[in-house]
């Protein structure tokens, strides 16, 4: 599980054995998760996190995209 970065108690991540999916990232919070799109970005799912929790991770997402996008081609090459 390649970790791009931990901010405001949220935790940013792929799953190794995904790159075959379009690109997109995951996010922890406590014990919530979610998955997000990034082209174009859009929630794909969500469960036990607040809706201003989802928020301000699409905040987060938007403001570190290039980080998520280099990280993403270096662990899966594309």
């Amino acid at each position: 599980m390649p970790e791009i970065f931990r901010l405001e108690g949220y935790v940013f991540f792929f799953y190794a054995n995904e790159g075959n999916e379009p690109i997109h990232v995951h996010v922890r919070r406590g014990g919530g998760y979610a998955k997000f799109w990034l082209e174009p970005l859009e929630l794909d799912y969500a469960k036990g996190l607040k809706t201003q929790e989802i928020v301000r991770a699409e905040i987060i997402i938007t403001e570190n995209l290039e980080i998520i996008r280099r990280k993403w081609h270096d662990v899966f090459g594309t």
